[in-house]
């Protein structure tokens, strides 16, 4: 018991030690699920593609405010990735499929600030802080016929996410947000 509790000291403190890059977020165990899908979305912004998504959306909107909130947005982010599958009918993926990912979030640096729980229905907001600055967010949002899973690295405020609807971010719902504020980031 002892030298395993000296294993987790050792790997913890050679985690907190890594570059951030070997930190982030890898959605992996996901593969098999596209076929069964009847729709899949797969998104991978690097920061060169997030920067050109964020001068074409510039001029998004009647007035350009909308298109130029977004691009501000963007640019504290350094990587957006969604997984995002709709099924036929339920029962077409398991929750231990996402334990892969799961494992990443319970290591050091990841913290779990909401979870939100029904019969039909798992939502989850990890955040990754270092020194003292969120430095990135997963998302794992499960119903019975739809499973999408989103990591994003940078600095983003928890309550301007559903504002990335447009790039698959989906809309969950956060303590103090109202639910039009929410549906207002998803489009159609």
């Amino acid at each position: 018991m002892r030298r395993l509790f000296l294993i987790a000291v050792i790997a913890g403190c050679a985690a907190a030690q890594l570059p951030a890059q070997l930190l982030q977020l890898r959605i992996t165990g996901l593969d098999g699920l596209a076929a069964k899908a009847k729709e899949s979305t797969d998104i991978t912004l690097d920061s060169n593609l997030l920067k050109m998504a964020g001068g074409f959306l510039a001029g998004a909107g009647k007035d350009g405010k909308d298109g130029d909130t977004i691009k501000q947005l963007l640019s504290g982010l350094k990587a957006i990735t969604v997984r995002s599958f709709e099924f036929k009918e339920p029962g077409q993926y398991r929750l231990e499929d996402l334990e892969p990912i799961r494992v990443q979030l319970r290591t050091p640096g990841w913290s779990k600030i909401i979870s939100s729980q029904s019969k039909d229905e798992i939502s989850e907001i990890y955040t990754r802080m270092e020194q003292g600055k969120v430095a990135g967010f997963a998302i794992i949002n499960a119903e019975p016929k739809e499973l999408t899973v989103v990591a994003i690295e940078g600095s983003i405020d928890l309550k301007d996410l559903s504002k990335l609807g447009g790039l698959g971010i989906p809309s969950i719902s956060v303590p103090g947000q109202s639910k039009d504020s929410g549906k207002k980031g998803k489009q159609e």
